[in-house]
């Protein structure tokens, strides 16, 4: 029965989502139409202030996406990196349920660790799994590297978490919008015995759950060969004095020495608070020094670039939704955005025991018009988080229910799947039939969790 379940949502997605820039169009036009009656503003003011207003509000973001997804693949390209790729494949890749399973249970550790970090690695190790185990159907493969993502919010680079826990007010207190209130340390959020309750939960279950659907032999989506052919970065012997400086391992060692300067600097002042920023920085000096010299590089950075196109398109659209999500009329009309009186409305229905569990739901649908975390912390934590405090909820409990939600609906949202569907080569129609079960998974867990949390703390 759980089986055809599985078959029944692969095949709902199959037919019916389109590819993910249509998807943005459809977004945008959904919240557009939602947005007259909530904001009392006239649709030209919508397009104009909201929209188009907020079309290039991610551009340094999506840059920093583009440079996880073509960073992170030069890196892992390296001739030495890939021995070590292999070898962890190969340990994964005995039958096609312990291939699935393994790379759920890496990616979600890698995800806790660092977002960025476990959304490449995922990837890259799906992938070469799909070289070394015959029969594993490729598309449940990278839905289960990409299901780790789930955990996110919820671990090390959190930014919920981590914005409660840093001062930013000269009171030495953290602020939203404005609403400010004392610090919450992250034994209280990310190491509080019920986050971790969760992420454990998710470890285990989601992984073995996700094997337990494989296909059957007769019914698996094998990997087009051409999407796991080999690179060779190989260059012709240097002749003249440039193609001499492209070869020079000397100039790249030059800089990846600047670059530890740094990192053991930062490591030493900043400790292990490590943005996307900083994975980025690392995936860069690592990628310089084990492809040895500047052309191999070059070379590998290019052939990257071709998986950044869904990247490049697709956030400016993001970013426009954004605006028409977050704006307000400054005169007449309601003055409320279209995101405010959603989350009103999950406030308005909750009551103490409930509202952890609302403030979950009320993220999660948020969470595809807004999937940036930042963006819609800003936009509702300053409702939430006020409101929790009047109804009597844990701040922490609070906090934590938004970033989760947050993450929990990334499973069928195909905006933060782009990077990890650049490396694999395949769309977001290919996996999100996969990624339902993985939400309903997390769903119930986490959700049982914030109900429970409800009524005891």
């Amino acid at each position: 029965m759980f089986k055809k379940f599985t078959d029944g949502c692969v095949s709902l997605v199959n037919r019916f989502l389109p590819d993910p820039y249509i998807f943005c169009i459809v977004l945008t036009i959904i919240v557009f139409i939602g947005a007259i009656p909530a904001t009392g503003a006239s649709p030209l003011d919508i397009i104009i202030k909201g929209w188009a207003g907020g079309v290039w509000a991610l551009l340094g973001f999506s840059m920093q996406m583009v440079l996880v997804l073509v960073l992170g693949d030069a890196f892992a390209n390296a001739p030495a990196i890939k021995k070590v790729i292999r070898i962890i494949a190969k340990a994964a890749s005995s039958s096609p349920k312990k291939a699935i399973f393994m790379t759920a249970f890496i990616s979600t550790i890698a995800c806790w660790i660092n977002w960025g970090f476990g959304l490449v690695v995922g990837a890259i190790l799906a992938k070469e799994i799909a070289r070394q185990c015959q029969g594993v159907d490729y598309r449940l493969l990278i839905a289960s590297a990409y299901s780790g993502f789930v955990v996110w919010h919820a671990g090390f680079s959190g930014s919920i978490p981590l914005a409660v826990a840093t001062a930013t007010t000269d009171s030495g207190q953290w602020t939203v919008g404005t609403y400010t209130a004392d610090l919450i340390p992250i034994t209280e959020t990310i190491f509080s015995w019920w986050n971790i309750l969760m992420c454990v939960l998710i470890l285990v279950a989601m992984p073995l759950v996700l094997a337990k659907i494989h296909p059957a032999p007769n019914e698996v989506h094998l990997v087009d060969p051409k999407l796991l052919e080999e690179h060779d970065y190989a260059v012709a012997r240097p002749e003249t004095p440039a193609e001499k400086m492209e070869q020079s391992a000397i100039l790249s060692y030059i800089i990846v020495l600047a670059g530890i300067i740094y990192m053991v600097w930062f490591f030493i002042n900043k400790g292990i608070n490590i943005d996307l920023n900083t994975v980025n920085f690392i995936f860069l000096i690592l990628g310089i020094l084990f492809h040895k010299t500047p052309i191999a590089y070059v070379k590998a950075i290019e052939n990257a670039c071709k998986g950044a196109a869904g990247i490049i398109l697709q956030f400016p659209f993001y970013a426009g939704i954004m605006g028409i999500m977050t704006f307000k009329l400054a005169e007449g009309g309601t003055g409320e955005s279209l995101a405010i009186v959603i989350s009103d409305f999950f406030v308005q229905i909750s009551t103490v025991k409930t509202y952890p569990l609302f403030s979950f739901l009320a993220s999660g649908f948020l969470n595809f018009f807004i999937p940036s975390g930042g963006g819609q912390w800003t936009v509702q934590g300053s409702i939430m988080m006020p409101a929790g405090d009047a109804i009597g909820t844990n701040p922490a409990v609070t906090a934590m229910s938004v970033a989760w939600g947050d993450s929990w609906t990334n499973m069928i949202q195909p905006f933060w799947a782009l990077p990890a569907l650049g490396i694999a080569g395949l769309s977001a129609r290919d996996i999100m039939g996969y990624c339902v079960i993985s939400l309903i998974i997390s769903g119930v867990i986490v959700g049982g969790l914030f109900l429970v949390l409800g009524f005891i703390l």
